[in-house]
């Protein structure tokens, strides 16, 4: 169906970085104009847009779906003790239902925040319900299953053999890469260097161009893990996984925050993309990846909550304002400037998905992933020199009047239409219970 936006600060994210006061018009699912005053003939829905924001979606770059039940039940803690005494024995104890549960309650906070896509790594097993889960949700997905053939500390209920692994991403690749008109894609997820093999790593590495589809998976995030790399393989983990040829424009890695001089300059020549969690990475006490220095050398960067129990929210309004000042401090006033983050939560993570020409922007012949964003709450107002400066430090996920994914309405007045909200919440509440029972 035809749709207009009307009246909005359309903030197109293009090239040129144009803002305007204006509409947008949609016809399937693209956009199809940007302009003032737009009267088009035919057009059967009009959505007034006045006093607020017309942005490009949010792309969550780093994303754990499997774990949101377990908000709030591994604080405390840094990350290999976080994953092997908390983590990983929850993920081991999911059944196809509490994950299931577990997704739509992550994909309902994620539209209703204004993200219309995410890059997510799943657990070992089960990962059609995220996929299913995505499907219903109306949220544009690519996602892959854990792949963890090694480690310490792994729970019986997420080890599996290197063959096992690979078949089983295979399968899940072959049932849902390009469903539902492209929404949907696969990654292969390797979950780090400490639970994969390198007979895993470079079968990944070796599959992931062939069957065209990315490689996402986490490395540099904690100085313990980097010590416990450089043990086993000699080398730091950027730079074995550049060994291995796992890096690339169609690789994504999460966190980087203890990076050498010679794996920043690995990651500016090959392409790779990185993901900044700024408020993971503060929770878990890894520290503050050097981000200013990494966008002064042309790495190409985008922004992700990862999990909720190391955040505790998937709001990319918090991780937008962690991001734009946490790195003052040490760079300068200067540092970060308000439209580069906006930057990072939108195209950047369009780049982290491999869908940079596709969504990320407004820019006419793009996919309409979309969202309004009202700019009129207490909080907010007054009128800002640039609206990039009330995005990024004044506004909050309840500001999100509307959003579309493919320019169809999946919210409207701050009101899911794709799940019901209320259902997710009690069935989030049943399964986590469960799950904790299941993991004691």
């Amino acid at each position: 169906m035809d749709l207009l936006l009307t009246g909005g600060t359309v903030v197109t994210m293009n090239p040129a970085g144009e803002v305007l006061q204006g509409d947008v018009l949609i016809q399937d699912g693209r956009i199809a104009r940007i302009g003032k005053r737009l009267r088009p003939t035919g057009v059967r829905r009009v959505i007034d847009a006045k006093g607020a924001a017309v942005i490009p979606g949010f792309v969550h770059g780093h994303l754990h779906a499997c774990q949101t039940l377990i908000r709030g039940r591994a604080d405390g803690l840094e990350l290999l003790d976080w994953l092997r005494d908390r983590i990983w024995p929850y993920e081991a104890a999911h059944t196809p239902a509490s994950l299931r549960a577990s997704a739509d309650l992550t994909f309902a906070e994620l539209l209703l925040g204004g993200a219309t896509a995410a890059l997510d790594m799943g657990t070992v097993h089960h990962y059609d319900q995220v996929f299913e889960s995505a499907r219903d949700a109306g949220i544009r997905l690519t996602g892959g299953k854990a792949m963890m053939d090694a480690g310490q500390g792994v729970p019986r209920g997420l080890r599996e053999t290197t063959e096992d692994s690979i078949a089983q991403s295979l399968k899940l690749l072959e049932r849902w890469h390009g469903a539902e008109g492209g929404r949907l894609q696969y990654a292969f997820a390797p979950r780090f260097v400490l639970s994969c093999t390198e007979k895993l790593l470079r079968e990944v590495a070796r599959l992931a161009p062939e069957k065209q589809v990315r490689i996402h998976t986490h490395a540099s995030e904690n100085p313990t893990e980097c010590d416990v790399v450089r043990q086993k393989t000699g080398r730091d983990n950027v730079a074995y996984f550049h060994d291995l040829g796992m890096t690339g424009p169609h690789c994504t890695f999460a966190h980087c925050v203890w990076l050498t001089a010679e794996e920043q300059r690995i990651l500016r020549e090959t392409g790779t993309v990185v993901c900044h969690c700024p408020g993971s990475n503060l929770k878990l006490a890894s520290g503050i990846a050097r981000i200013p220095e990494l966008l002064e050398a042309g790495v190409h960067l985008c922004l992700g909550a990862d999990g909720a129990p190391c955040n505790n929210n998937l709001d990319m309004f918090t991780e937008m304002r962690l991001a734009a000042l946490i790195h003052k401090p040490r760079s300068g006033p200067l540092a970060m400037p308000a439209e580069k983050v906006l930057e990072m939560a939108t195209l950047g993570g369009a780049r982290a998905l491999g869908l940079q020409d596709e969504i990320g922007s407004l820019e006419v012949g793009k996919r309409a992933d979309i969202a309004v964003v009202d700019l009129q709450g207490v909080h907010v107002v007054p009128e800002a020199e640039q609206v990039h400066s009330q995005l990024v430090y004044a506004s909050r996920a309840s500001d999100v009047r509307h959003v579309l994914v493919g320019g169809r309405q999946v919210v409207s007045d701050g009101r899911l239409l794709t799940l019901d909200r209320e259902r997710v919440v009690r069935q989030a509440q049943v399964h986590a219970r469960r799950l904790r029972e299941r993991a004691a």
